[in-house]
């Protein structure tokens, strides 16, 4: 039931999932080596934070077990809720661990099913999943397979999100994404560079080889005019409008009654995003 009281509690599970995202993102930039994101200079960059931010995102972090324990201690699905918290946080972590610990590979040992346990990981569960899973809680859900449903859509939906993301880190407009790309940089094994390496001849793999990780902006430069060269963008165009389509028929194929319409709605709103 939507009463004022059920809306309010909506709500501060909202600020934690903000504040879950908000934690990992200082700890991403830092480790990163970022300078911007969404358009300002990173936390740790602003002046008198600097590494201080580490101990920002540790009680960010444990503020949201306290807003819970205040605000949802009293009810049935609190436990769960606590769980999934804790599991989404470590899933993440190891995502995280997997980009971090990859991105000193060379990049001709680069997968896709490398990349797949990356994304699913760092990004698709706490982006997707588990917003979506703490409304299920909340609404008194009790069905295993409804969630299983739920899960299988929405890492799909993380999949997707992260590759657009890959895309946008290499060509978006930095006033639009309100970040500077620098998965080339980094070294990281993005979409992009999978689909390059698994296209490119010798000669251009030993570009990526030479180019790839380096911080140099023509080795960048070069790198991007390579992914022109083997029609990457407009792979990318491709696979955003096949992914859609995927997706909307797993929708439509769910069967557990969770409504269609909230996960079409999900699923429109990252379509063809520009940030």
């Amino acid at each position: 039931m939507l009463t004022p009281e059920n809306i309010k509690l909506a709500q501060y599970l909202g600020w934690c999932v903000e504040m879950l995202q908000s934690f990992l993102i200082i700890y991403d930039d830092i480790m990163d080596a970022s300078t911007t994101r969404r358009g300002q200079p990173c936390w740790y960059k602003m002046e008198n934070v600097g590494l201080t931010a580490i101990n920002d995102a540790i009680m960010i972090e444990n503020g949201i077990y306290t807003l819970l324990k205040k605000h949802f201690g009293h009810l049935s699905c609190y436990n769960e809720l606590l769980e999934l918290f804790h599991e989404i946080t470590f899933i993440t972590s190891c995502g995280q661990s997997l980009d971090l610990l990859n991105s000193k590979n060379n990049v001709t040992a680069f997968t896709m099913d490398t990349y797949k346990s990356i994304v699913a990981n760092k990004t698709a569960y706490y982006t997707f999943y588990l917003p979506f899973a703490l409304a299920m809680h909340l609404a008194g859900y009790k069905d295993a397979e409804a969630f299983r449903q739920s899960k299988t859509i929405l890492l799909e939906m993380g999949h997707f999100f992260q590759v657009q993301d890959d895309f946008l880190d290499c060509f978006g407009n930095p006033e639009v994404t309100g970040k500077i790309g620098t998965d080339i940089q980094d070294n990281k094994c993005s979409w992009l560079a999978v689909v390059c390496m698994q296209r490119a001849n010798d000669e251009q793999k030993a570009i990526m080889a030479e180019c790839y990780g380096k911080t140099d902006p023509e080795n960048v430069e070069r790198v991007k005019e390579l992914y022109k060269e083997l029609g990457i963008p407009n792979t990318y165009a491709t696979y955003e409008e096949d992914s859609y389509n995927m997706i909307k028929t797993h929708i439509q194929q769910t069967s557990r009654g969770v409504p269609h319409e909230i996960f079409l709605e999900i699923l429109n709103k990252i379509y063809q995003r520009a940030s």
